[in-house]
């Protein structure tokens, strides 16, 4: 008699990463922290398509004929808007987070090409400052750092209501990142773990950021474009608020955006995808009649100039990167694999930032290990990034027949994917049907 073996089978529930946490929780008792954003796979930018030119619509060659790629933000109120050469914008990303030679390289990067940097939690460095043409200085929670000179001596000032990767939820940082200059910038004790508030101390709503946009405003002598950044949850009220409080810029950050440190069930169970806040961010602007007049910044998961155009396409003025920054200096680099794998990972899926362990000196305190990562070098990586981010989505551009990265729209894109078309507004490839939107015939 013959004896069939069955191969032992998987729960999809229950998977080995689940069972792996669940063990994790029981021994030690306390929740998960990394950095990253979103490891699970959600509807984004590769669900859609566009429609180049063919006989209906007409190419434009790429060796003859212009496609601009040129932004102002901030031109609704500020005496002074950022005039930027490329719609890619460089995310906040904390000094603390980041060591200073990090900070230094995304200055130097940024500035190469025209665009700005978000200088993040933590306060204003004399590096990332001194290398930046155009720096925004965030304005968050916790007020690490903060003080009228450095709003005064920034570019911009972005309002952080929220961020992709936790919405709802402040920062982390351990105590082994807070050394003794980081301690200091943040009025911190040294070497112990900090954990940022979730919500500004001095207001409780709408009412309160008007209140707040008009004493920056004051502050800086009306020349700053004044940002407020939201995490993509209820967008389309979020971004409503932010204009009727007098923002000149807004930015939406979706939830493959990463973060320095948070807890793990907050990546992957709170906020929505990119994708389906951009719809929702460019509906609200258009009902208020001020789309295009006050700018949408795009971030959480841009990768490639094909992402940056589908984001311009749907709407947004101009995208932030972040993640992507950082592969760019070098952070994830398989030169670096045998100590990735010392720390019990491997390159491309080290995400312990927290740690402050980072084999690449980038997202680390570490005397020893900041001095492998030379930002001059890290500058040109970055410069060169995003070069091909802007070379990618002008290749695009042309392909649509615009001769402007803002003028593509909606129009050019179908979705491969039912949740994406739903999500993103644009029909099924190879019908009209937009899911969901009454009326769409097949």
């Amino acid at each position: 008699m013959t004896r069939h073996i069955t191969q032992p089978r998987e729960s999809a529930t229950f998977n080995r990463s689940v069972i792996a946490e669940i063990q994790r929780a029981a021994e030690t008792g306390i929740y998960d922290i990394r950095g990253w954003g979103a490891k699970r796979s959600l509807p984004h930018f590769d669900d859609l398509l566009f429609l180049g030119a063919s006989m209906s619509r007409y190419p434009l060659e790429g060796y003859r004929e212009r496609c601009g790629t040129d932004i102002v933000l901030g031109d609704r109120n500020a005496k002074y808007p950022l005039h930027l050469d490329t719609p890619v914008t460089i995310a906040g990303m904390s000094f603390g987070a980041l060591s200073g030679r990090a900070k230094e390289a995304l200055g130097r990067g940024a500035s190469e090409v025209g665009t700005s940097t978000t200088t993040g939690d933590g306060g204003m460095t004399p590096e990332e400052r001194g290398q930046s043409k155009n720096l925004v200085y965030q304005y968050l929670p916790s007020r690490y750092g903060m003080n009228p000179d450095d709003l005064r001596k920034a570019d911009a000032i972005e309002i952080v209501l929220g961020q992709g990767a936790k919405p709802g939820g402040g920062g982390m940082l351990l105590g082994q990142k807070i050394t003794e200059r980081v301690a200091g910038m943040r009025t911190l004790p040294q070497g112990v773990d900090q954990r940022s508030a979730s919500r500004h101390p001095d207001w409780t709503g709408p009412d309160d950021l008007t209140i707040k946009i008009a004493e920056l405003r004051e502050i800086t002598d009306w020349e700053k474009p004044i940002y407020v950044k939201v995490g993509a949850t209820r967008t389309y009220y979020d971004v409503k608020l932010a204009v009727h409080a007098g923002a000149d810029v807004v930015v939406v950050d979706g939830m493959q955006g990463g973060t320095a440190a948070t807890q793990e069930v907050f990546i992957e169970h709170v906020g929505i995808p990119t994708l389906a806040a951009i719809p929702q961010a460019v509906q609200a602007l258009q009902e208020l009649g001020v789309h295009r007049k006050v700018q949408l910044i795009v971030s959480g998961g841009i990768r490639t100039g094909a992402d940056v155009a589908k984001a311009m396409a749907l709407g947004a003025d101009a995208v932030a990167i972040g993640t992507a920054a950082l592969i760019a200096l070098g952070d994830n680099d398989p030169r670096w694999q045998e100590e990735y794998e010392a720390l019990g990972t491997t390159a491309g899926a080290y995400d312990d930032f927290q740690a402050g362990r980072d084999p690449a000196g980038i997202t680390t305190q570490d005397p020893e290990l900041q001095l492998r990562f030379d930002p001059v070098e890290g500058g040109r990586r970055l410069a060169n990034y995003l070069r091909v981010l802007t070379m990618e989505a002008q290749t695009i551009a042309r392909a649509c027949g615009k001769a402007h990265l803002q003028h593509l729209e909606p129009e050019d894109l179908v979705a491969i994917t039912i949740e994406a078309a739903a999500m993103a507004r644009v029909p099924l490839a190879g019908t009209s049907w937009i899911p969901g939107q009454p009326g769409a015939g097949l």
